[in-house]
């Protein structure tokens, strides 16, 4: 359970950090890794499934999560992971000099994906474990904002020195150079989390792996016991399942050719898109957020309209393809509503899982089965939306992704809430 005093440091010191920690790998892996591949010559189909199916470690990682409890503390698998993991984007840059540099990359990306699956369950093992429920409530706009911000600067502002340096020093060299600042980064960041994450002791400890076993077979057991949790589950798979085909398509749709019914865009075009137009978009989109949820809190009615902004701005990437604007203000602004929407949205994702998946006994673990389903509700249709882009073409493909936006507000419409004040027992 939370400690009900303040640690020593504030959390602002590694809240924000850790967070930026947590979103760079991922985006890395789901966004910037397909332009990165597109440019490499590599097929959309080929594209959209390898570089979703290596996410796969985020939704199978509750599996290792009690196992995690053998060893150290959660402060070291944070701190170590993005050591780790910094150390393997330098072997992705490596990588791009070889023939075969797509199955070795892909592999190490694979491995990268499993060090910071990890480094997320520890995390929120952290911020569960340290904070009161206030404080968790206080803070999760800084998770957010942080892990967002790695988003937009993966996408946007490392994206732009890619196409900067590729018109200079050729595309696998650009890209070896992104990698290398992707670890650097990394590497930073583990070494500052090292000294500011909090130093408590672990809350709860397994001594062998055949008590982490019986704790996991626990975990699983009072997981699927939880009141309404079927209901909270198709609402956290089907949240998010219009964004995971969309979300992999849009960079190489924003990247092909306007003969192949692309926007012929360069890639430090899309940098500035993602870095510029979005950066703003997200970041007033999650200001306004947090006021919206603060002061309405997290009802049927709120959810309903964060599941709007979180799905409809998808039409504006439908209006790009259907009309195929040369503006760059006009592209940048349909960039800008959706990521408005991703900012505002995203947070009812985050708070029904604290408060309708993750109370109760073992709250870490349950959280990190919440967000790992969540992530097979954006893995799966990311694999597949590109042989569906290469069959359907891009106009008629974000058709298809607005209509995949209806079970999303099926399930929100549906879920039983639970309330704030009411404890889960497991």
């Amino acid at each position: 359970m939370a400690q009900n005093k303040l640690t020593q440091r504030s959390p602002i010191y590694w809240i924000p950090s850790t967070w930026f920690a947590m979103g760079l790998p991922f985006v890395a892996l789901a966004a910037a890794s397909a332009i990165m591949y597109k440019n490499l010559g590599v097929s959309d189909s080929q594209i959209a499934f390898w570089t979703s199916l290596i996410m796969l470690p985020w939704t199978l990682k509750p599996l290792w999560g009690p196992f995690l409890e053998m060893y150290k503390t959660k402060k070291f698998f944070v701190y170590a992971t993005q050591i780790l993991t910094g150390l393997l984007f330098g072997l992705v840059g490596l990588s791009l000099q070889l023939d075969h540099f797509f199955s070795v990359s892909i592999a190490v990306l694979a491995i990268i994906a499993l060090s910071a699956s990890t480094h997320d369950i520890a995390a929120d093992g952290v911020y569960l474990n340290e904070l009161n429920a206030k404080s968790q409530a206080t803070f999760v706009g800084w998770q957010g904002a942080f892990y967002n911000i790695a988003k937009v600067f993966s996408g946007g502002v490392l994206v732009y020195l890619a196409g900067e340096l590729e018109n200079k020093l050729g595309i696998a060299n650009a890209w070896m150079i992104v990698m290398f600042a992707y670890g650097i980064i990394m590497l930073l960041l583990g070494f500052y989390n090292m000294k500011m994450l909090p130093d408590s002791e672990k809350v709860q400890s397994v001594n062998s792996a055949k008590e982490s076993l019986s704790t996991l077979k626990d975990v699983i057991i009072t997981f699927f016991q939880k009141k309404n949790i079927w209901f909270s589950l198709a609402f956290i798979v089907f949240y998010r399942f219009a964004e995971g085909q969309a979300i992999k398509i849009t960079p190489l749709f924003f990247k092909a050719s306007r003969a192949e019914g692309g926007l012929g865009l360069t890639t430090s075009q899309i940098g500035v898109l993602y870095g510029v137009f979005g950066a703003i978009a997200f970041v007033l989109g999650s200001i306004a957020a947090g006021y919206f949820v603060s002061n309405k809190g997290l009802t049927k009615k709120t959810l309903l309209i964060l599941c709007c902004f979180f799905n409809l701005p998808f039409a504006a990437y439908a209006f790009l393809a259907i009309t195929l604007p040369t503006s760059q203000l006009i592209i940048g602004t349909a960039v800008a509503i959706e990521y408005f929407g991703y900012g505002f949205g995203f947070v009812g994702l985050i708070l029904f899982m604290m408060q309708n998946i993750a109370p109760g006994k073992y709250k870490m673990a349950h959280y990190a089965f919440g967000s790992g389903l969540m992530n097979l509700g954006f893995m799966i249709p990311s694999m597949v939306s590109g042989f569906v882009s290469d069959y359907l073409g891009y106009k008629e493909f974000f058709i298809w992704v607005m209509i995949a936006t209806i079970p999303a507000f099926l399930v929100t419409w549906l879920v039983p809430l639970q309330k704030v004040e009411e404890e889960v027992e497991d």
